[in-house]
Order: structure tokens, then C-alpha cells, then sequence
């Protein structure tokens, strides 16, 4: 930046920089929240500064003298010893955003009509929302007119209870697909949460507003492993459930066996009265299930800290969760195929049990060949045995 005697160029450099092209500025001053005048000091030079650059002297009072913007410059003359009197630019005021756009130029002049365009179907259905769509400026610059016209349409369709309990996509929607609701959700939700009087914030989310019901997720695999439990899921040899169904959903078998990773899962011998649930990892949520009380329940994981730190998030739903093969036997029978484990936690975990802690704190300790067995490692004739030693 020059050290006095700012021109047009440079003005306009700062205000590109400070106000156009920095997003949190520009919606402050679209939306109100950074109030006009905006002043900015045009550093006009003491006598020495003329002096020296004289040419640069004459050219800022030039410049600012033919600029289209001369009226919105404070003057003053000043009374130079060696130069004389002259008048000279002290500073440009803007007093409003259609001000500062005209002075950024062309570009910003295109983009504010792009805007303008963007916003009027939205703005006819609702004349208040103009804060709304300021603070989604930059998704609403990424949308074109068709989008915002779906929008318009989109919004008057969108009432408290619509849902049903069905999914978002199936809402009986006119004219507007419900992709295109979820694709642009967090603008319709501000939106309508606006249109609305604070409504959707008050039902903790346009989902529970509209009476939607989340699409399942955190799945979990599941396996029978003998012919009784196979027949009683309808014969299906796998099946994948959300963490909510299988939450409600009791498994027709004695013995629920829960493996930490989905390839062990798919690895077990047959065990009679025995169904699987594997490939869940950290997501054992669904462990509160009530049903899961009145079953003989394994766990069988890695032997490393993380899998530790499972078990222990495991047993804070099951306190009395047994662990299978995640023991100092097991790790010395393999140790030959132990590795070193990439990341170890430090802290010890809670809810282990007093043999548990101190495997953890060995592993830690790298008293071992390796501080990492996972499941995979182990042969399947001694998978097996322990399995059956385990059924109940």
C-alpha cells in the first residue's frame, strides 16, 4: 500500500479486499449488520511527501478530481509552503451497498444482479427472508435461476406434520423432487424456520417439523450360525440391519455373539442356537437393546488398546459382557503373528476386568513380540474351540 496519497485503484484494491472478496464482510454490510458511511482515509501527504514524489502530488489530485465518485470526497485545502494552496482529497464516503458495488466496478456491478435475480422468486413468496439468503450467499451462487424458482415453489408445500412418518423422500411433493430438498436442506430449513416464526428451531430440526423419520444407518451384519436360527430369519443366511432396528429387533437365538470386524464375522464355524452380529466396530449403541438382557452374550475383538477401549464402551450397556479370545493365552498361543500396533491409546480404559488391565498395561508396556493381534490372526481350529467352550 502506498505510504500517502491513495488512488482510485488503490481504494478500490482495499475495498475488494476488506469488504468484497472477505464473505463475512460482505454479508455484514448486505444484511445490515456493518452499518454505512464507510470511510476511507485517503492519506493525502504533508508538504516534504509532495515534494519528493510531486508527480504523484499532482496525479492523486487528478485522479480524484475526474472520478466519477468527486462528490463523495471530503476536501480540504491545505496550505502548502514551497507548493501553495491546493485542495486536497482527504477521504472517500460510501453511503450505501449499491454505492460501494458501482465504485468495485463491472464485476461486483454483474454479480449483485446475479444475486438480485437469485433472490426475487424466493423474496415474492417472502419478503423477510432477504437475511436469510444473505447469510447462504455463497450456496446461493452456486444455484441458477431454475433452482431458486424450485425453491419458490418448494416453500408454500413445506407444513408441520407433512411427513407422516415417512421418509424425506417420500413427501408428496408438486413439481419440486425431493433430491432437491435434500440436496439444498440447511437453506430451506433456515428458510422456513424464518417464514415460520423460529418453528423448526423450536421442534429441534426441519426433520422432526415436517414429522420425517431419518433414513437408517450404522448397519450391522447378521449371521445364524446353525440351521434352527437360520429357519427362524426366514431362512436368510446374512442380513443388515440399522442400529435402531436391530435395537428393536430381538435375535430368535440363546447365544448373541459379537464380533468387533466384519471379516471374523464371516470367518465363524457353525455354533448351534447362535446368531452373529459383526461389522458394527465402534458402534455398539445399539448394545442397550432390552432383549439383549435374557441372552448369553460374547464379545470377541482384536487384542491391542483400541480393542480394549471398545470392550470397555461395549460393557458400559452390558457390564457383565464377556470377552472371547482377548486374553494373555490367546496372545502368547499367536504371538509369532503379532504386530506392532500403529496407534495406541494411553489411557487405560474403564469397566476391565483385573486380567484385562493387566494385558492392556503389558501391550503398552511392549513386553510382547507385538502389542496388536487382531482377530483374523488367529487359526480357526482354535476360533472354534473356544466358541464352543463359550455356548451356553
Amino acid at each position: 500500500m502506498r505510504e500517502w496519497g491513495l488512488l482510485p485503484e488503490d481504494v478500490r484494491a482495499i475495498l475488494l479486499q476488506k469488504e468484497w472478496d472477505s464473505t463475512r464482510n460482505l454479508r455484514d454490510r448486505l444484511s445490515g449488520k456493518r452499518s454505512f458511511p464507510l470511510k476511507i482515509p485517503l492519506k493525502a501527504p504533508t508538504g516534504a511527501q509532495a515534494l519528493r514524489k510531486i508527480n504523484h502530488f499532482h496525479d492523486f489530485i487528478k485522479q480524484w478530481q475526474q472520478s466519477p465518485y468527486s462528490s463523495h470526497i471530503s476536501w480540504e485545502q491545505k496550505q502548502y509552503r514551497e507548493l501553495g494552496a491546493h485542495d486536497v482529497p482527504l477521504s472517500l464516503t460510501l453511503n450505501s451497498i449499491q454505492a460501494l458495488i458501482e465504485f468495485i466496478g463491472p464485476k461486483a456491478v454483474t454479480r449483485s444482479a446475479h444475486w438480485e435475480g437469485l433472490m426475487t422468486p424466493i423474496l415474492q413468496f417472502d419478503s423477510d427472508l432477504y437475511p436469510v439468503l444473505v447469510h447462504h450467499l455463497m450456496t446461493l451462487e452456486n444455484l441458477n435461476r431454475n433452482d431458486t424458482n424450485l425453491i419458490a415453489r418448494l416453500l408454500p408445500q413445506l407444513h408441520k406434520g407433512i411427513g407422516k412418518g415417512s421418509y424425506l423422500r417420500a413427501l408428496p411433493l408438486i413439481e419440486v423432487d425431493t433430491k432437491f430438498l435434500e440436496n439444498n436442506f440447511a437453506l430451506i430449513s433456515d428458510l422456513l424456520d424464518t417464514h415460520f416464526d423460529g418453528e423448526i428451531s423450536h421442534a429441534n430440526g426441519l426433520m422432526n417439523w415436517l414429522g420425517c423419520v431419518d433414513i437408517p444407518k450404522a448397519w450391522l451384519l447378521i449371521r445364524p450360525l446353525c440351521p434352527q436360527s437360520k429357519q427362524r430369519m426366514c431362512g436368510l443366511p446374512i442380513l443388515q440391519l440399522s442400529t435402531q432396528t436391530l435395537r428393536d429387533t430381538p435375535l430368535p437365538a440363546s447365544n448373541i455373539l459379537i464380533i468387533e470386524n466384519k471379516q471374523s464375522g464371516f470367518g465363524l464355524p457353525p455354533l448351534k442356537d447362535t446368531i452373529a452380529v459383526f461389522g458394527g466396530g465402534a458402534n455398539v449403541s445399539w448394545m442397550d437393546a432390552q432383549w439383549l438382557r435374557d441372552k448369553n452374550i460374547g464379545y470377541w475383538g482384536d487384542i491391542d488398546t483400541w480393542g480394549f477401549k471398545l470392550l470397555c464402551d461395549a460393557r458400559q450397556y452390558l457390564p457383565d459382557l464377556r470377552a472371547l479370545m482377548m486374553d494373555k493365552k490367546t496372545l502368547i498361543e499367536f504371538e509369532q503373528r503379532a504386530v506392532p500396533e500403529p496407534s495406541p491409546i494411553n489411557k487405560l480404559p474403564l469397566n476391565l476386568f483385573a486380567d484385562e488391565i493387566e494385558l492392556f498395561e503389558e501391550l503398552r508396556q511392549g513386553i510382547y513380540r507385538g502389542s496388536r493381534l487382531e482377530q483374523e490372526r488367529l487359526s480357526p481350529d482354535y476360533i472354534e474351540n473356544q466358541l464352543l467352550g463359550w455356548l451356553r
